[in-house]
């Protein structure tokens, strides 16, 4: 597989968005190019989109992290899997993908290819077997990848108490480190693995005015994600180089534009709100860049 510049560390934001589908913010999925590899974290919807418009063919990921399994966060991972799979121009896998991820990932990488039978069985004719094979690692808090100078570690977050393992993600490399929170309500372990890293990428929600959903759905959501204020308090105990809004939860008249405001209540340090491609290059700077930019 062709690789990334060996020395290289960068997270793009393939997808910023949360459930309701929306053209602008596709579902939530990071790429992390780092050390001559590539990994993506999650894979919601319209992931191989985005990655298409990166010019990034499947064919060059090296593995696959879950954070948890909701499925705004997996439903576009068939499409990474399979398209990457018969690739042709866009680059084509023929090795097996390695996927990391909760309890219950397994069953889920079992799963996929029953009910893709029918489309692999064909196309295995003419496409090569091993490219459409999952290998599945279910993790548990700590290190799940280590090699070539790259160390991936897992570590457990809270989505709003549910029966739902999730973690968040740390990356490390010559010195440098990033920082995926996944789904999580403010959360003192994610605050302990995050401490001075360069990069930190934080989902957030917010409500403002009338929102049409239920006041129990509501409570329950907010239940499970962060506010920008106690976000706000994240960045102020980790003290990152850069504080990142992923995972954009709004509800009513909450806009983007509200978070950052709400955030400076308890933060003054660099931050912003992420967009779909958003390019982020972590190195003794940190240079972000939109796409195209």
């Amino acid at each position: 597989m062709a690789q990334t510049t060996d020395n290289i560390f960068r997270v793009t934001l393939l997808g910023t968005g949360a459930p309701p589908p929306r053209l602008d913010r596709f579902g939530p999925s990071t790429l992390v190019e780092v050390g001559g590899q590539r990994f993506i974290f999650d894979a919601g919807r319209g992931a191989m989109q985005r990655l298409h418009q990166l010019g990034i063919p499947f064919s060059d990921i090296t593995g696959m992290f879950l954070t948890h399994h909701h499925s705004d966060h997996v439903v576009g991972f068939p499409d990474l899997w399979l398209t990457g799979w018969i690739g042709r121009q866009w680059g084509q896998r023929s090795v097996p993908l390695p996927v990391w991820g909760p309890v219950g990932t397994r069953q889920m990488m079992e799963h996929l290819p029953l009910a893709f039978h029918v489309d692999i069985r064909v196309r295995s004719k003419s496409y090569p077997p091993d490219g459409v094979k999952l290998e599945a690692q279910e993790i548990s808090e700590g290190m799940v990848f280590d090699g070539d100078g790259i160390k991936v570690s897992a570590f457990e977050v809270d989505h709003g108490g549910e029966e739902l393992p999730a973690f968040g993600y740390r990356i490390d490399y010559q010195g440098r480190a990033a920082v995926l929170s996944g789904d999580t309500t403010f959360n003192e372990n994610l605050i302990r693995h995050a401490q001075g890293v360069d990069l930190l990428v934080h989902e957030v929600t917010a409500v403002a005015g009338s929102a049409a959903e239920d006041p129990k759905q509501l409570k329950r959501i907010g239940a499970n994600h962060t506010t920008p204020e106690q976000a706000g308090e994240v960045f102020a105990r980790t003290k990152p180089k850069l504080a990142v809004f992923n995972h954009l939860l709004l509800f009513g008249s909450a806009t983007a534009d509200d978070l950052i405001p709400a955030t400076r209540r308890k933060y003054d340090g660099p931050l912003l709100v992420g967009e779909d491609l958003l390019q982020i290059d972590i190195g003794a700077e940190i240079q972000a860049k939109p796409f195209g930019g």
